[in-house]
């Protein structure tokens, strides 16, 4: 096991206070911090903190030993998951990720065209999918997923204005996915002048339903944010159709190919598989390709599940069908001090996110404070991790998945 050294990403929606904190940093930061990673992505890889040498040609120099046999063959000697720490103070933006199938296409056909990897048009750097699973470390606010049509419909009625009107009953004529393709795509494809005409109907009806207290004064609030961020952005429109969710620690929500989303608030744990490609819909000065973000959106829709995890001892693990990554998370609480066996055999990054502990093993211990994170190869013998303190303490461990359907949802 090996300490590591991470790559902070200074997104403006970012906080300048929240992984700054997390790492000992003076506080505030001069810039705005929005992701930490921990990985072996080409973009900003970890680097062992003994030696100075990056993960990935960590992984490159022995493949077998790092990942494991079986999945570097799998994964074509490459870690499959990245993960990171999310400290969102404004929303991101509304987005959605390709599938495999889709990734790969996607990412020759840019090839192709000769477009660089890093440029603002590129929607493809990566050529794998990218499903994720976000776990709020605080109370986390998310827009995730189509809500069920009949819901929909009953919120914009709520807030029906003579120029909503024809859209309102574009989708109350169909209620259903189709429904909401043809409302999405009509919404996303306004012009900028009837958008600027839209709009403030819908927020001065907003502020109405607030007033009286209504059903979905949750779902007004955020438009009306929104648009105040995003002035005349057709996001704001999109964003009335996604279920509005408010997570708390420890649950999370697991977001598979073609899932439309936006993170507007809070602190969370974040695993995805090792890619970077994104399909973005509005809430952006970025790059929004509409034919591509189409192309890929999985307009299936009903509630979006939240989840706690199952328990596997002292673990609780978060199970999706993505084969690129598996995330589990460790709590101890006040005065428990109980030493737990850390699962071996499969490559993992463990961070602690809240107290300190101590991870111990054949070939000695490691200690690891909050925001600190350490590298586990797949041939490391049995670990065994303990609280230090009488605070509490969390962990969560990211490895790859343990079961091996092969991911490809579109």
């Amino acid at each position: 096991m090996e300490l590591l050294r991470n790559a902070v990403r200074p997104y403006a929606w970012g906080s300048r206070t929240t992984i700054a904190e997390l790492l000992g940093k003076p506080v505030p930061a001069p810039h705005p911090e929005a992701e930490l990673w921990m990985g072996a992505h080409p973009g900003d890889p970890s680097h062992l903190a003994r030696t100075g040498l990056s993960l990935i040609d960590c992984i490159e120099a022995d493949p077998e030993r790092q990942l494991g046999a079986e999945n570097a063959a799998r994964w074509g000697n490459r870690l499959p998951f990245l993960l990171k720490i999310l400290a969102v103070e404004e929303p991101l933006s509304l987005q959605a990720h390709p599938s495999a199938a889709q990734a790969a296409d996607g990412y020759a056909r840019e090839e192709a065209l000769g477009i660089a990897r890093d440029a603002g048009e590129r929607n493809y750097p990566d050529p794998t999918a990218k499903p994720e699973l976000v776990c709020a470390l605080t109370e986390f606010h998310a827009l995730a997923g189509f809500r069920d049509p009949h819901r929909t419909v009953a919120l914009l009625d709520a807030v029906r204005t003579p120029s909503l009107s024809p859209y309102i009953d574009l989708l109350g004529d169909q209620p259903d996915s189709d429904g909401l393709r043809a409302l999405f795509t009509t919404w996303i494809t306004l012009p900028q002048t009837s958008l600027e005409s839209l709009l403030p109907d819908l927020f001065d009806a907003c502020v109405r339903h607030m007033k009286e207290h209504g059903e979905f004064t949750a779902e007004c609030q955020t438009v009306l944010e929104l648009g105040e961020r995003y002035p005349g952005d057709a996001g704001v429109l999109a964003a009335l159709l996604l279920n509005r969710l408010v997570l708390g620690p420890g649950e999370a929500i697991y977001l598979p190919a073609g899932n439309l989303h936006a993170y507007l608030h809070g602190t969370a744990v974040e695993i995805l598989a090792n890619s970077d490609n994104i399909l973005r819909g509005g809430l952006t000065p970025k790059h929004v390709d509409v034919p591509e973000l189409l192309r890929v959106l999985d307009f299936r829709c009903g509630d979006m599940p939240v989840t706690t995890g199952d328990h596997d001892g002292e673990l609780r693990t978060y199970r999706t069908d993505a084969a690129e990554f598996e995330l589990s998370r460790i709590e101890w609480q006040d005065d428990d001090r109980a030493e737990v066996a850390m699962p071996s055999g499969r490559p993992q990054i463990v961070v602690c996110t809240e107290g300190s502990v101590t991870v111990r093993g054949d070939s000695g211990e490691v200690a690891l404070a909050r925001g600190h994170s350490i590298w586990v190869p797949a041939a490391d013998p049995e670990l065994k991790v303990r609280p230090d303190g009488s605070g509490r303490a969390q962990i969560f461990i990211a490895t790859v998945g343990a079961e091996s359907p092969a991911h490809d949802t579109l």
